[in-house]
């Protein structure tokens, strides 16, 4: 089978130029000017863009949490990947214990990727996972490395969630060593758990109840404290380390501390934390903007895009995390109704509304237009945040996140003039919400291919379950 798109303007991380691009079977062969080539469908891209598939680095799907599940699993949640133009997801391992008892119920790796590779059976792009590290001894120290040869190299630490994710600093300090020792990455969630529980309990003493206390009782000062706890863990290690969803301005501000200074650590932000505020959780329907760190404030916001304009920041993931608004009310996914209960569990407890929203097919076409054509990063900037970087850092290079002869043909079509009054109306995310709703944009894919079969033309659904392929990945690079 062989796909020959024409009259194309390649975006690339580093480049763009007019170019034609020759997909043979699941690979891109060629690229150049004029080619003519016999082939069983042809494309014409005038005046559109050839983009690499989008790699969301952080998402979570069918995750347990609150007596409920994200809402999305691995084909609804990939599907409206695609319809966003992303054509790989990395979603997280939860620890489990094997049932056989091994080890009186602490986790067990293999146990653990087995569930997460079942769940992941029906996935319609490409994925991969990161592995939840929530606890620690010497047994488990010891198994550490075995997961490079799942392919899976890289581990996520806590220094929030106390008793239940979170694993101490001298444990975390400790992976940190392994993980360099292998050639592994360390993720890491950077709040400060102690504060958190101390301010949970006071606010709930108190009766403060609402939305809006969840980030009140999360303070921004412990997230920054965090990251420059974990830098200097990490500093001191010599591994390593990815702080996932930076919220806070003072969070970029220790990034580039800890960077100026040698220290091998990345940063991730995500596009709620761009746009939205504490402000948004105290509307009547604050509840859709709960996710854990939460939102900050228009001063975080700013300072978190220039860290994205100056090249402080390495990617922009989603942490997409879905549950429904209102549970109790079905709503209609590909002619059929179905029900799963979400945030109204919290209606009268901010601790007990599940933490995580919507966010896998809006990363693109937001950050196009509030990113690209706001002026704030260039197009060769968006495709480096949104799929280059996080194919080196985690890695898939250049089998993903490249336009190059001999990667994969995963590509999508943009069309930078194509006009959309985007929300619930326009997603495919399995939650009765859209974050953007009315939301004005200019720059929309058209088609999208994972490894050169065209899974989405325009609104037609043409991907199914179990397209997707598991990705085993290597070393990755610190960029």
């Amino acid at each position: 089978m062989k796909t020959l798109i024409k009259n194309g303007t390649l975006i690339t991380a580093s480049d763009t130029f007019q170019s034609d691009i020759l997909i043979e079977d699941e690979k891109i062969t060629r690229i150049g000017l004029n080619l003519e080539v016999d082939s069983n469908h042809q494309v014409d891209a005038t005046n559109k863009l050839i983009l690499p598939g989008g790699i969301d680095p952080h998402v979570h799907l069918d995750l347990p949490m609150f007596g409920t599940v994200s809402s999305d699993d691995h084909y609804t949640g990939h599907k409206a990947a695609a319809f966003g133009g992303t054509t790989t997801a990395m979603d997280f391992v939860v620890l489990e214990p094997s049932p056989s008892g091994r080890g009186q119920g602490e986790g067990d790796f293999n146990h653990s990727v087995d569930l997460w590779m079942k769940k992941a059976g029906k996935a319609a792009i490409d994925y991969s996972f990161h592995m939840n590290l929530t606890q620690f001894n010497d047994r488990i120290a010891k198994e550490i490395p075995s997961l490079m040869k799942m392919g899976i190299q890289t581990l996520k630490v806590f220094t929030a969630y106390n008793g239940r994710l979170r694993i101490d600093d001298g444990s975390i300090f400790k992976a940190m060593r392994i993980a360099k020792d292998n050639g592994m990455l360390v993720m890491a969630h950077c709040e400060n758990g102690d504060i958190i529980e101390t301010l949970v309990a006071e606010a709930l003493a108190c009766g403060h109840t609402t939305p809006e206390w969840h980030a009140w009782t999360r303070p921004g000062w412990g997230a920054v404290d965090a990251t420059l706890r974990v830098a200097g863990m990490a500093a001191e290690s010599e591994a390593s380390v990815y702080i996932v969803h930076m919220n806070m301005g003072g969070e970029v501000d220790m990034l580039q501390y800890a960077r100026e200074r040698g220290v091998k650590v990345m940063g991730e932000t995500c596009p709620q934390y761009l746009f939205f505020t504490i402000d948004n959780l105290r509307q009547p329907d604050g509840a859709k903007w709960i996710c854990s760190p939460p939102m900050r404030t228009k001063q975080d916001n700013a300072r978190l895009w220039e860290g994205l304009t100056n090249g402080i920041l390495q990617t922009i993931g989603t942490d997409h995390c879905p549950f429904y608004f209102d549970g109790a009310k079905p709503m209609m996914y590909e002619g059929k109704e179905i029900a799963i209960a979400g945030k109204e569990l919290g209606r009268d407890d901010f601790t007990k509304i599940p933490n995580g929203l919507p966010g896998i097919q809006d990363r693109l076409p937001v950050l196009w237009t509030q990113g690209v054509r706001a002026g704030r990063i260039s197009a060769n900037q968006f495709v480096a945040y949104t799929s280059t970087n996080p194919a080196k850092i985690f890695g898939l290079y250049p089998r993903k996140g490249a336009l190059l002869e001999g990667s994969d043909a995963d590509i999508t079509i943009w069309d930078p003039e194509k006009k959309v009054n985007y929300g619930l109306a326009h997603s495919h995310q399995r939650t009765d919400y859209n974050l953007y709703e009315g939301w004005e944009l200019t720059g929309y894919p058209e088609k999208v291919f994972l490894r050169g079969k065209l899974i989405v033309d325009g609104e037609r659904w043409l991907g199914k379950s179990g397209d997707g392929q598991f990705l085993k990945r290597s070393e990755g690079e610190v960029l």
